[in-house]
C-alpha cells in the first residue's frame, strides 16, 4: 500500500514537470509582410461617350418624327 501511495505522489508531482517537454533553444519565426495587391478599375471612355451619344440619337429620333 506504501508503494502505490507513493507511486501515486511521485506521479502526480512528476506530471507538470513533463507536460511543457523541452523546446531546445527559442528560435524565432521571421514572416514576411503579407503582399496587398489592389485592383485598380479602368474606366472605359468609349462608354462614357457612347452612352450619351445614342440617348442624344435616341431623342433626336424622337422628336424628328
Amino acid at each position: 500500500m506504501k508503494k502505490l501511495v507513493l507511486a501515486a505522489t511521485v506521479s502526480a508531482f512528476a506530471a507538470p514537470a513533463f507536460a511543457g517537454g523541452h523546446t531546445g533553444p527559442k528560435q524565432e519565426i521571421e514572416m514576411e509582410p503579407p503582399v496587398i495587391v489592389e485592383e485598380t478599375e479602368q474606366a472605359s471612355t468609349a462608354a462614357g461617350i457612347i452612352v450619351p451619344l445614342l440617348i442624344i440619337a435616341l431623342v433626336a429620333a424622337a422628336a424628328g418624327d
